[in-house]
């Protein structure tokens, strides 16, 4: 018989859905401190505690794993050699917070050009001020990374008139999502005309650090940095250094470096500086999304039937098929 192990934490919602895994696996749910005594004869790895790293210590007990699924879209916590070189496919929440997200990033965008947190705190001390706002329309961005989330962000803003260049890791044509696609190893060299800059990139070797001091001077003072992809991607102190000195004009940021940010941190206080606690794809109903994407997986795991997409652990995402 299949066996499923499905990886949790503490506390962690366990949708009733799941109930049925049971009539073609043994289930066995564990949390991390017992992952590598559930391993052994398990074909499959539900990550649903999807932060856990716990895996790396687990894989050596892993003596029948053929399938890991992740409950996220970043699977940063999988890139470490055993699992890469291990042979067993991969598949994430691919696709499951494009849309969430994205509605997040033209959140930030327009809270930023229409000064909404000036506006709350004038209506906190019953100021009635008029002010002029800004138009979104006809303004730049640039997306750094062109994958589900980063796509259905161009969309988004091309919506409002923004025009949407792509960054990725080579570059390319563009489509009708972007205006063109440049190099991310280059990205500094882009940045002189953009008005918003968005990370939706994933977790990678090139990656990580690269938003720093050089890629926040190369941006017009007027521009700000939106992320949403992971933490590590930014070099925090130049960033709180880019917005004390009004190098940049703000940052939305979703994610931060370290995380959860700890209370006395100075970029809580940076000058236009917004700060949500990595929360841009929980919307309601999410973990019953990637509940039932997961079961679409397993009933074509349990036919022998291919996945719609898997993650190659090398690159660190799902290949584009655009």
């Amino acid at each position: 018989m299949t066996t499923l192990t499905i990886l949790t934490s503490p506390g962690r919602y366990r949708p009733a859905s799941f109930e049925r895994l049971a009539r073609d696996a043994e289930v066995r749910w564990t949390e991390a401190d017992g992952l590598a005594a559930a391993l052994p004869g398990s074909d499959a790895l539900l990550m649903w505690d999807f932060f856990s790293p716990a895996l790396a210590d687990a894989l050596p007990a892993a003596d029948a794993l053929r399938w890991v699924h992740a409950a996220s879209a970043g699977v940063d916590s999988l890139r470490f050699p055993a699992l890469v070189e291990h042979g067993a496919e991969v598949t994430n929440a691919h696709g499951v917070f494009d849309q969430a997200i994205a509605e997040y990033v033209l959140h930030t965008v327009l809270m930023f050009a229409k000064r909404a947190p000036e506006s709350l705190e004038l209506q906190r001390v019953h100021d009635w001020r008029r002010r002029e706002l800004e138009q979104v329309a006809g303004t730049r961005a640039l997306v750094v990374g062109t994958g589900g989330i980063g796509r259905r962000i161009a969309q988004l803003l091309n919506g409002l008139g923004v025009e949407v260049a792509g960054a990725a890791s080579r570059e390319r044509a563009g489509d009708a999502d972007f205006t063109r696609i440049v190099d991310s190893a280059q990205l500094a060299a882009h940045l002189a005309e953009v008005d918003w800059l968005i990370n939706a990139a994933p977790l990678t070797e090139a990656t990580t650090g690269l938003f720093d001091a050089e890629v926040f001077a190369a941006l017009p003072a007027r521009a700000r940095f939106i992320s949403i992809g992971r933490g590590r991607s930014t070099v925090t102190d130049d960033l709180v250094r880019a917005l004390e000195t009004g190098q940049i004009a703000g940052a939305g940021l979703d994610v931060t470096d370290p995380e959860p940010l700890p209370a006395g941190h100075p970029l809580w206080d940076a000058p236009g500086a917004l700060i949500t606690a990595h929360l841009s794809g929980d919307t309601e109903g999410w973990m019953d999304r990637l509940a039932a994407q997961f079961l679409e997986y397993w009933d074509r795991w349990i036919a022998g039937a291919p996945f719609p997409q898997t993650v190659d652990l090398r690159a660190g995402y799902v290949p584009s098929r655009s």
